[in-house]
């Protein structure tokens, strides 16, 4: 099957955008996708299929920009508190979304990856995620990073069992622990911290998400509903972080 290459589309993106100060990492916290089907007196499960749309097309933008890394957030560890019939849908479009999108995604060289305690996820959707992850492995482009059965808080107690661990077995001195080697057992190990987090349908919190590798990410919050934000938003959003003066806990003196 021939796939276009995004590429191919990338002159139309705005002027706007400064190419040269691009964020590495952009998060996204994909929220809004049942009040978004409720103002339309639809079911829920459209709003998240609705979702999913709007997840290809900031896909798409993102490997057209040249951004390095996209994680989002497609279910947290508190999700499945949902109804069973709407966590049953969530499954079964991310099962969905793999199927179908696997090689447009890799003919366009994105990595696909996935963090969280991904054993619980149903064998359905681990054998799509497995699948996907290995076709993609070789890519050079976009990561795609889906954060599934995903909890920050989770996440820092697993890598502290990883360190005590190591510390136990003889392999790792409890003086030596340093910021780096607790970042490398996260989930996220490997990957530069989120330079720009976006947060849509209004809400100011963090959700559980990422909560160690946010400590100096620029964060937005944005009144769309996940279905609504397209490549335009995600494209206000970046210029709006290229006007931020990013200092990292110091001051600039010139």
């Amino acid at each position: 099957m021939w796939f276009k290459s995004w590429n191919q589309t990338k002159d139309n993106l705005p002027d706007q955008v400064a190419m040269d100060c691009l964020p590495r990492h952009i998060a996204i916290i994909m929220d809004g996708n049942g009040r978004w089907a409720r103002k339309r007196a639809l079911p829920r499960s459209m709003g998240h299929r609705a979702g999913v749309e709007a997840l290809r097309k900031i896909v798409k933008t993102c490997s057209k920009l040249g951004i390095e890394v996209l994680t989002v957030y497609a279910f947290s560890t508190e999700n499945w508190s949902r109804p069973k019939d709407e966590v049953g849908i969530l499954m079964k479009l991310l099962t969905e979304y793999l199927r179908k999108e696997l090689e447009e995604l890799h003919q366009n060289n994105v990595v696909i990856r996935a963090i969280g305690i991904l054993k619980d996820l149903p064998l359905e959707a681990q054998h799509e995620l497995e699948r996907a992850v290995e076709r993609t492995k070789n890519n050079s482009g976009l990561v795609l990073n889906l954060a599934l059965n995903y909890g920050g808080r989770s996440e820092i107690i697993d890598a502290v069992k990883k360190m005590s661990q190591d510390v136990l077995a003889g392999k790792q001195k409890i003086d030596d622990i340093d910021e780096k080697i607790f970042s490398d057992k996260l989930f996220t190990g490997g990957l530069p911290d989120p330079d720009l987090l976006i947060r849509t349908s209004g809400e100011m919190r963090l959700s559980n998400f990422l909560l160690w590798q946010l400590a100096y990410t620029e964060i937005m919050v944005v009144e769309e509903f996940w279905p609504d934000f397209g490549e335009n938003s995600l494209i206000e959003a970046i210029k709006e972080y290229q006007k931020r003066d990013r200092r990292f806990g110091g001051i600039h003196t010139n």
